[in-house]
């Protein structure tokens, strides 16, 4: 198949350069679609139907069968081979069971190891006489080790996770899901399956997957192109917002007030002040004659400018052509005929430029954000009823600044900045928004996420167990409200693949403490994995704890309160242990990674290493916040975890 569109000669079936360049653009993305890739079959699994899909089920219909692969392969006949995973043919490979079948009598699975075909497994699913059985297959793909970036889960997808993944384009979805749950692939993978149903409707608005930070998102990027997805954008929320260059740090109370969905109100009151009604009129010479709009009709189409509560940018570009307008009525009046080259003449005029500038004066949304946080009667004025004094003066910069350019502007000012922006000029919004670890955005950066699909859909995952920031989620409606898809449906996964039964039962302790209520996660693994709890006295016995589990096949990862990160450093060096930083993708060669707790989120490692679990909530600003971060730690492991320490253990984890 990549052959044939190597092969491709397109010279005579372009009609210019611009063609033939777009032409030899979408050529090379194909080829790269197609691209092989290494130890990565192209079917994983076979349905045998009793009758062929869509035909008369009655006695004697044939039945038919299908590969079923990561993508749509066909022979030189252009047969097909093996099926998308994606198309409907397929589903019942996910979805068909002993209860109900899905007209499958048979289901198999292929085993691989390093690419070549070493096993598979049927299931008679319409045979009454075989009992039901857990995959073995299915086991041995979830627990095998994990060494580079994320996998894709489309051979393991779960009949659960596989109805979230094949929802409608035009629905909104949140996914809450404990450690393990495959929230993430699922999201992933959902992406993928929307790409296959409205290709040409997602080619043209755009998707785009939002991360937490720069690690996960290059922990997480091979995913979608190894299904055959190349079109997906991926960012950080502080990627979306990026209107000024952010080199400062709010305490946690200023940044909890910048994050409060309440100061949208305040921005909306400080953009809307700029207007002034005006108090006289306009003149406007045309040749010999002279044409007024008197004060109080420029404040009559002022006032509906603003009972329309358009964008503010939009109204000022309104503004000129309403003034216009009122001229043409009074030269229709008088008996001429002016048509739009009149109107967008007057428009143009120096007299209506002067009013419009005076009325509706342009606003920098930078500029706007800084005179909030350095001048106090400003603020007061526009937070007045919204914001207490207190509040206030938390977000009031104590130093003057000069310039925007010069301002040591945070994450939390940039967030202002850009919905200041959007009041200003709306923000373009694509047709699919994935949105991983949502339950550590703010309110604000939910409203900033939510412009970017308002005439989208969203897929929101997260745990609300793992929220790490002062402001974390509180609960997911309240969450979605903000995001603008208070109408999304909330699913919940609880069924643990990744996490070994004794880690997750041993981390699950935590939950009464960061999250009550919350349905603890079920690991349905076989194997239990492996657990301690090692006492310490230096440094070189976590090392020595990181040299045991090298032993093992698959990645290791050393993960720290980030305050002990340097003695760590520190103790591997030393030892001449090699190691990597989060987000680097292990090799062979280096399969130790070194993990400040504060990156962990999102990560996975086959055997994981916590070093000083006090340290780790001691590291927050507060101890529920520091037993959520403890929790996420705990639950990066895929086969062992082996926790260390001198100080004595949280009391929440006896």
């Amino acid at each position: 198949m990549r052959e044939d569109v190597e092969n491709l000669d397109i010279k005579d079936v372009t009609a210019n350069w611009v063609n033939a360049a777009v032409l030899q653009h979408q050529i090379d993305e194909r080829i790269k679609a197609l691209a092989d890739l290494s130890h990565t079959p192209l079917f994983f699994g076979r349905l045998d139907y009793l009758h062929a899909p869509g035909a008369d089920k009655a006695e004697g219909a044939e039945g038919e069968r299908f590969y079923i692969g990561r993508r749509h392969v066909h022979d030189a006949e252009g047969d097909p081979m093996v099926i998308d995973w994606r198309a409907p043919v397929s589903q019942p490979f996910y979805r068909a069971s002993k209860k109900d079948p899905m007209d499958v009598g048979l289901r198999r699975r292929f085993g691989y190891t390093g690419g070549d075909l070493t096993a598979y497994e049927d299931e008679h699913l319409s045979d009454p006489s075989e009992a039901a059985a857990t995959s073995k297959l299915l086991q041995q793909e979830i627990e095998r080790p994990r060494v580079g970036p994320m996998r894709d889960i489309v051979a393991t997808i779960q009949p659960e996770q596989d109805e979230i993944v094949r929802s409608g384009l035009s629905g909104s979805v949140c996914v809450q899901g404990g450690p393990g749950t495959g929230k993430t692939a699922v999201g992933l993978h959902r992406v993928a399956y929307l790409l296959y149903a409205h290709r040409e409707r997602l080619a043209r608005t755009g998707t785009l997957v939002i991360g937490p930070n720069k690690s996960f998102l290059h922990y997480i990027e091979q995913v979608l192109p190894a299904l055959g997805e190349l079109e997906v954008k991926q960012a950080t929320v502080d990627d979306l917002v990026a209107h000024v260059e952010v080199r400062g740090t709010d305490d946690a109370t200023a940044a909890v007030v910048k994050g409060d969905a309440r100061m949208a109100e305040v921005l909306r009151r400080a953009v809307r002040s700029h207007v002034t009604l005006p108090t006289e009129g306009v003149v406007v010479v045309r040749g010999s004659r002279r044409w007024r709009v008197p004060a109080y009709e420029l404040e009559t189409i002022v006032g509906e400018l603003l009972d329309r509560d358009i964008r503010y940018g939009a109204a000022r570009e309104a503004l000129p052509q309403r003034i216009a307008h009122a001229v043409l009525v009074q030269m229709e009046r008088s008996g001429e005929a002016p048509d739009d080259r009149v109107q967008d003449a007057v428009a143009r005029n120096t007299a209506v430029k002067a009013a419009v500038k005076a009325i509706w004066p342009p606003v920098d949304p930078a500029k706007l954000v800084l005179r909030l946080l350095t001048d106090a009667d400003f603020l007061a004025v526009h937070a007045d009823g919204i914001l207490d004094e207190d509040e206030q003066k938390e977000i009031l910069w104590s130093k003057p600044v000069r310039s925007v350019k010069s301002a040591r502007w945070a994450p939390a000012d940039a967030v202002l900045i850009d919905e200041a922006t959007d009041l200003v000029q709306r923000t373009h919004s694509l047709g699919h928004v994935v949105l991983d670890e949502a339950q550590d955005l703010s309110p604000m950066q939910y409203r900033a996420v939510g412009r970017r699909c308002t005439t989208g859909s969203a897929t929101v995952l997260g745990d609300l167990a793992q929220g790490t920031t002062p402001w974390a989620t509180r609960s997911w409606d309240e969450a979605l409200t903000h995001l603008g898809k208070g109408d999304a449906v909330i699913e919940e996964l609880t069924a643990g693949f990744r996490v070994p039964t004794d880690v997750i039962t041993y981390a699950s302790r935590l939950l009464p403490h960061i999250a009550p209520g919350l349905t603890p996660v079920a690991s349905v693994r076989e194997n239990p994995g492996f657990f301690e709890v090692r006492p310490t006295t230096a440094d070189e016995q976590v090392v020595d704890a990181c040299e045991e589990l090298l032993r093992n096949e698959g990645s290791i990862g050393l993960i720290a309160a980030d305050a002990r990160i340097p003695a760590l450093t520190e103790a591997l060096t030393a030892a001449g242990l090699t190691y990597l930083g989060p987000g680097e993708e292990t090799t062979a060669e280096t399969r130790l990674t070194l993990v400040p707790a504060s990156l962990a989120k999102g990560l996975e490692y086959d055997y994981v290493v916590l070093d000083e679990p006090q340290a780790v909530v001691d590291g927050e600003p507060d101890e529920r916040t520091g037993l959520r971060r403890l929790y996420v730690a705990l639950t990066r492991a895929v086969s062992g975890l082996t926790v260390t320490h001198a100080a004595p253990l949280p009391q929440q984890l006896a």
